[in-house]
């Protein structure tokens, strides 16, 4: 199977900047590298765009990330922050239909928490090895399930079905 993997930044990919003191979102893949290392059936092509918090991200970056996505293959996980994970996918609901898409996160980034990061990816990659309908999806917190069905509950930090 190929995947085409869409890192865009997000908590997922923040690492601390002694120098600076905070989280950055950097602009490479060394939280996905560390991830895929360890899948050997599966071959990935990593596209690494727009290197945003999702708070940062406009229109103009979801209209990229559409245009990477056509050029894309059938498979696709696109990491994404948490906080318009839900914004983006709807977006992109609405403009592609012919592809199979998992955006996911994590609410503690990689640097920090590994556990949360590879569960929530792995789920995507297992969902996206079984038999589902062209559509977008988001893997968190243990379920993978069509973007509309899991919200963001802000008060308890956790992805839940609506």
């Amino acid at each position: 199977m190929k995947i085409t993997l869409i890192n865009t930044g997000g908590t997922f990919n923040k690492r601390y900047n002694p120098l600076k003191g905070e989280l950055e979102v950097p602009k490479d893949n060394i939280a996905l590298d560390e991830i895929i290392e360890s899948c050997f059936n599966i071959e990935f092509e990593i596209k690494n765009v727009i290197s945003k918090d999702s708070l940062e991200i406009d229109n103009d970056d979801r209209d990229y990330l559409v245009k990477i996505i056509n050029e894309s293959s059938e498979n696709i996980i696109i990491v994404h922050g948490t906080d318009t994970i839900d914004i983006t996918s709807k977006y992109i609901d609405e403009r592609v239909k012919d592809k199979k898409i998992v955006l996911t996160g994590a609410m503690v980034p990689m640097s920090i928490k590994k556990v949360e990061a590879t569960l929530n990816f792995a789920q995507a990659i297992g969902f996206l090895n079984a038999p589902i309908s062209n559509g977008v999806y988001i893997s968190m917190h243990g379920c993978v399930t069509n973007y509309a069905k899991l919200l963001k509950n802000r008060q308890l930090g956790q992805f839940l079905i609506s």
